[in-house]
């Protein structure tokens, strides 16, 4: 198998997980991104807007909005950079929804939640192909604390990846959470994400 075609598998999945239950299936995304953000405690975290496939995190923008930065992706170009949250927000290009540009100079950022397509054995992001993530991650002088979330879990083992394609930390979804290196039994995690509330 190769990216494209796992690339396709995986969009008819999350086609499929993006109508009924999405609202669910985002909150048991969010609450295991809630545990691993008090966990690691960053002051600065880079988020997405969400798309029809993508599990909504939003509510965690309100959440933390007074404890650290949020910075969500405001595209140029071929790539994006960083604008820090805030209101208004406007309908950009493939319909994603963005705060105004704004300018600033980033030093870094502590830990970044990362949309999928799907993953691999690598942990490395197959996304839609265009490359953003992967350029803009390469423009970065410190690489940190990487989540992929996903509506619907679409993993391989094969590794079907290229050596710029991002690479994650954890990998989160509704059935599971994978950590580079082991596995996470799903009741245990579950109940330790309930527990720290």
């Amino acid at each position: 198998m190769d990216k494209r075609v796992f690339r396709e598998i995986c969009l008819k999945r999350l086609e499929k997980a993006s109508g009924r239950g999405r609202l669910y299936r985002s909150r048991l995304v969010m609450r295991r991104v809630e545990y691993i953000i008090k966990k690691y405690n960053p002051k600065s975290v880079l988020f997405y807007m969400p798309i029809s496939h993508e599990p909504d995190l939003r509510p965690l923008f309100r959440r933390f909005a007074g404890r650290m930065k949020i910075y969500v992706p405001f595209m140029e170009g071929k790539s994006f950079k960083l604008v820090q949250y805030r209101l208004p927000l406007r309908k950009k290009r493939f319909g994603i929804i963005e705060p105004n540009n704004s300018h600033f100079y980033l030093p870094k950022i502590d830990m970044a939640v990362v949309p999928v397509v799907g993953v691999d054995g690598k942990m490395r992001r197959i996304g839609f192909g265009k490359g953003m993530y992967d350029r803009f991650f390469a423009s970065l002088k410190e690489r940190p604390i990487t989540l992929f979330v996903q509506i619907s879990k679409c993993y391989t083992k094969e590794i079907v990846t290229d050596s710029f394609d991002i690479e994650a930390d954890y990998y989160i979804t509704p059935e599971d959470i994978i950590v580079r290196g082991k596995r996470y039994v799903d009741r245990d995690f579950d109940r330790r994400c309930r527990s720290s509330r």
